[in-house]
């Protein structure tokens, strides 16, 4: 039968023992505990990392997370690069989300700077911000159903996501890596025709949430397998620092576009997605229900910005931009909970100290390990998939 992680036994004396180190001594002659690895490719795990896994029969009895195989270091590498200089490495720190990245880094330099960003920038500011939720969820739900063994949601995904980056290039030149807000605003006004086109992308979106709705939401076997998996108690979130979609699924209303709002949210109505079950299931579902409220909202940001007006306020020559002395944290509410960046200056041409709080790294490690004992190995990739987490926040 199939382990259900809502039961989780007490009684451990079936577990193998770990030693001073905390990790658990094998004997593979025995044949009763296995090591198996799953990872680093990306079918069946979250992005460039491995879980090292030891199993009893078909049920994870320990996991252990492993990092490293993909681009690092990006905290270290800004400090030895002048401000400006860091605008292309900040946006891999979160490949999918590059948008945050970006904001929360000029976000940062602009209090320390004391630069008040003009209205219009503000707008497409959290126009992109919107744009870059959108897909990526996008990205998420198809490898929640290609987890469970649905290919077909991938594919829809993928062509409504690209649809999405169709758009960012014509805004931005770039389909991933956009680098179009920088400090003191962003690089350009929206090109002719821009509204109506994200409109007929926005319809598209629509039309095929309804059917993914159909065949994942209404599917008795992607019901079967995450409904009452994978359960995150509530008293877990402040205990492990959750955020963003699994918190709300699990009750918890926690979203800095509420709790601290930014950029134009507070001109935006809209209610948080919430859930109460806290299962895998609930967390695809405040997802799918998340990515239709990011359509509303860019529509409410078409219809409230103005047409025209300044994009960029004056800054200093950026190749020899001395910082004010000082340090900030600046936030947002990305597709996977608060994202931040901490800007230490110290006056200089280059930051003294930055460091990004991305919540990849506790539901992707602490968490994970947690919630993955008793687990039935067919049921490893979906449970990850669940926490939507990014390594390179995690290596960073």
């Amino acid at each position: 039968m199939r382990s259900n992680i809502l039961n989780i036994t007490e009684d451990r004396s079936q577990f193998p023992e770990k030693n001073a180190e905390g990790k658990i001594d094998v004997d593979l002659s025995s044949h009763k505990y296995l090591k198996l690895w799953q990872g680093p490719q990306h079918p069946g795990i979250t992005g460039n990392m491995s879980l090292e896994l030891t199993v009893l029969g078909d049920e994870v009895m320990d996991c252990e997370t492993h990092v490293g195989y993909l681009h690092r270091g990006f905290e270290k590498l800004m400090e030895r690069r002048k401000y400006i200089q860091c605008f292309p490495i900040v946006c891999r720190v979160a490949v999918p989300e590059p948008d945050f990245n970006e904001y929360c880094f000029a976000s940062a330099m602009e209090e320390l700077a004391g630069i008040e960003v003009p209205e219009m920038a503000e707008w497409l500011r959290t126009l992109t911000l919107e744009m870059s939720r959108l897909q990526s969820y996008l990205m998420w739900i198809g490898g929640q159903s290609g987890a469970f063994g649905s290919g077909i949601i991938g594919q829809w995904a993928n062509y409504l996501r690209d649809l999405v980056l169709d758009r960012f290039e014509e805004l931005t030149g770039g389909r991933i890596y956009h680098m179009y807000q920088l400090p003191g605003g962003v690089r350009g006004l929206l090109p002719d025709g821009f509204k109506d086109r994200m409109e007929e992308t926005l319809q598209t979106i629509e039309e095929f949430m309804s059917d993914i709705e159909k065949v994942m939401f209404n599917n008795a076997v992607f019901k079967k397998r995450s409904v009452g998996m994978g359960y995150i108690d509530p008293s877990w979130v402040d205990k492990f620092g959750i955020t963003g979609p699994n918190a709300r699924a699990a009750g918890v209303a926690k979203d800095i576009r509420k709790d601290y709002p930014y950029l134009k949210y507070d001109q935006l109505d809209f209610d948080l997605v919430m859930g109460k079950d806290s299962d895998i299931y609930t967390r695809a579902d405040v997802r799918r229900r998340d990515l239709l409220l990011s359509v509303d909202l860019i529509r409410q940001i078409f219809a409230k910005m103005p047409e025209k007006g300044e994009i960029k306020a004056p800054t200093p020559n950026v190749l020899h931009w001395k910082v004010a002395p000082g340090e900030t944290y600046s936030r947002a509410e990305c597709t996977r909970g608060e994202y931040g960046y901490y800007m230490v200056s110290d006056g200089t041409e280059y930051p003294r100290r930055i460091n990004v709080r991305g919540p990849s790294y506790t539901h992707a490690v602490a968490l994970l390990e947690k919630m993955i004992i008793n687990t039935n190995i067919a049921d490893v990739a979906g449970l990850m998939v669940s926490l939507h987490t990014y390594p390179p926040e995690i290596e960073r």
